[in-house]
C-alpha cells in the first residue's frame, strides 16, 4: 500500500497522487515496491528489511544522498494478543525535499493538529518520532489499568491464568523499555547531527523537548517495569494463600460431615442398643447429628484466631 502526504497549513495532509508530495509512506510494500525504493532511491535492501523486522534495533545511518532512521513505535493492540504489548519498527529514509516512511502495519503516523514550525522533512521526522512517544505514553497508561485489573482478579482467584496475563505485561514493558531508550540514543544521535540534516533553530528546540518527553516516558515504563516485577512473588502467594484458604474450609466441612456419619453408623449396627424400638429414635439420632455437626463448627469459628 502507498500513500502521499504534503503539508499544507502547518498539517501534514493525504494527496490522490505524488505530484506535490513531500512524503511517501509504504505499508507492507511487496517485492515490485522493494525493488523500486532499492532501484530508484538507492535505498539499501538491509535497511529497507529492517525496517519491516520488529525485532530490529532503533539507529541511524547516515548514506550518501539521504539518512535512515530505524525507530521504535508499539504495535495496535487487539484482543487476539491476550495481554502481550507487541513492538514494531518504522523506517524514515530523510532525503533533501522528501522522507520515504516503511511500515509493516497501517498504524497513524501524524497527528490532525495544526503544528507550529512544520515546514521541511526534517521537521517531519520530529514529528514521527513525537507520535512514537505519544503512542507509548498512551500504552503505558493501558498497561497500567490493565495491570490493576489482574491484580484485583488474582485477589479473588485460584486459577494461574490471571498469573500469566501478568507475566505477559511485565515481559511487554522490558520490551518498551528497550524500544524506548532506542529512540532516545536516535533523538541523541540528531541532537549532535542537527545542523548535518539541516534542523531549523525551532527544529531544535522542539528536538530537546522530544528529549525530554522520551526520557519521562522511559522513566514511567521503568516504574511500572520495577513494580511488577517486584510483586510478582507476592502474587503468586496470593494465589498459594487463597488455595490454602479454600483447602482449609473444605476440611472443615468433611470433619464436620464425620461426626454425623459416626453417630449413624453406631446407631446402625446390628447389636442390641437402648431405645431402638422408642417410635422417636429416628428423630433423636437426626438431632444429634445436627448438634454434633453444629458444635464442630462452632469449635472451628470460635477457637480459629487462636
Amino acid at each position: 500500500m502507498r500513500r502521499f502526504y504534503k503539508i499544507h497549513q502547518g498539517k501534514i495532509v493525504e494527496v490522490p497522487e505524488e505530484n506535490g508530495s513531500v512524503v511517501e509512506v509504504y505499508i507492507q510494500p511487496g517485492i515490485d515496491e522493494k525493488k523500486m525504493l532499492i532501484d530508484r532511491l538507492q535505498i539499501d535492501e538491509h535497511t529497507l528489511n529492517s525496517a519491516l523486522d520488529p525485532d530490529e534495533l532503533a539507529r541511524v545511518e547516515y548514506e550518501q544522498d539521504h539518512v535512515a532512521f530505524i525507530v521504535k513505535k508499539p504495535k495496535n493492540y487487539s484482543a487476539e494478543d491476550e495481554y502481550h504489548f507487541k513492538i514494531i519498527s518504522i523506517g524514515l529514509f530523510l532525503f533533501k525535499d522528501r522522507v520515504i516512511i516503511i511500515s509493516s502495519e497501517d498504524t497513524p503516523l501524524f497527528s490532525n493538529k495544526p503544528q507550529a514550525g512544520l515546514s521541511s522533512a526534517p521537521d517531519i521526522i520530529l514529528r514521527v518520532i513525537y507520535n512514537c512517544i505519544s503512542h507509548f505514553i498512551e500504552h503505558l497508561k493501558v498497561i497500567n489499568m490493565v495491570a490493576e485489573e489482574v491484580e484485583y482478579r488474582i485477589n479473588r482467584s485460584l486459577e494461574n491464568k490471571f498469573l500469566i496475563n501478568l507475566f505477559a505485561l511485565e515481559k511487554s514493558l522490558v520490551y518498551y523499555l528497550n524500544a524506548i531508550h532506542g529512540n532516545g540514543l536516535i533523538l541523541a544521535k540528531l541532537r549532535a547531527g542537527a545542523d548535518k540534516i539541516g534542523l531549523s533553530e525551532e527544529g531544535k528546540e522542539f528536538l530537546d523537548d522530544l528529549i525530554i518527553e522520551n526520557d519521562q516516558c522511559f522513566r514511567v515504563a521503568d516504574i511500572h517495569s520495577t513494580v511488577l516485577s517486584n510483586l510478582m512473588d507476592a502474587r503468586a502467594s496470593i494465589v498459594s494463600n487463597n488455595l490454602n484458604v479454600l483447602m482449609k474450609l473444605l476440611n472443615i466441612i468433611t470433619i464436620a460431615l464425620m461426626v454425623p456419619t459416626f453417630i449413624v453408623s453406631l446407631f446402625s449396627m446390628n447389636v442390641p442398643i437402648p431405645a431402638q424400638h422408642h417410635p422417636l429414635i429416628f428423630y433423636l439420632i437426626v438431632v444429634l447429628c445436627v448438634i454434633s455437626a453444629v458444635g464442630v463448627l462452632w469449635v472451628f469459628f470460635r477457637y480459629r484466631e487462636m
